[in-house]
């Protein structure tokens, strides 16, 4: 998504909603598996294969924001602000990351497994593993995104330029599966951010969103639905 505009500082809306859009279905999907370890919700095989597939694109989508953060953005801030700015301790908040993801994904692997050999306690006990891990990530990523909100932001506002910004954002978007991201910024957009957003990208954003959109919710559905 390009959310490059005539302004003369860099432009953060999309950087803004990709951040909510982590933390929120983060927060969302262990509020499900919470209900589904207790049998709150019927869950079964078909489903959790659903969700296996939403949450290994969910795990590889973070995963390639914080990377890039890394190998692209802190450079950009490194050059642009230099002593003004300390990504020591955010650079090790990715690095915790990496193993809570692992475990979202072979946790997810499980549930499925468990699911096709119709063990219910099983699958009671790895979908309250699911659970817990989810919760930990999304603690993991209120802290990390609320702390890098509050000391980069007006970091990059006040030094990086909007050719080196635009930069960062073109990095982002190459690795993401739009497929999947662009619904869910959809989602969590406020209105006024999406109406920003679409004007600013032209008809093509307005394109995929409609080719995009009933695919992910059906894919959505399957997983919350119930």
């Amino acid at each position: 998504m390009d959310t490059r505009t005539a302004h003369t500082t860099p432009n953060m809306t999309g950087f803004q909603v990709n951040h909510r859009t982590m933390r929120a279905d983060t927060r969302r999907l262990a509020e499900l598996l919470a209900r589904v370890a207790t049998g709150q919700v019927a869950y079964d095989r078909r489903r959790a294969v659903a969700l296996r597939t939403y949450l290994r694109l969910l795990c590889d989508g973070i995963h390639h924001h914080h990377r890039m953060e890394d190998e692209v953005l802190w450079p950009v801030l490194e050059r642009s602000a230099g002593a003004e700015v300390d990504l020591r301790e955010l650079s090790e908040d990715h690095v915790a990351l990496d193993p809570v993801l692992d475990e979202i994904r072979a946790a997810a692997h499980d549930l499925v497994g468990a699911f096709a050999a119709a063990d219910l306690p099983a699958t009671r006990q790895v979908a309250t593993r699911l659970a817990d891990v989810l919760a930990r990530l999304r603690d993991l990523l209120d802290e990390h995104i609320e702390e890098e909100e509050r000391l980069i932001f007006p970091v990059i506002r006040r030094y990086v330029g909007v050719d080196d910004w635009n930069t960062v954002e073109a990095a982002v978007r190459k690795g993401g599966a739009l497929r999947f991201e662009l619904p869910r910024m959809e989602r969590y957009a406020r209105p006024e951010e999406l109406a920003e957003l679409k004007a600013v990208a032209g008809p093509v954003l307005r394109i995929m969103l409609a080719v995009l959109r009933p695919g992910f919710r059906r894919r959505e559905a399957t997983v919350f639905v119930g």
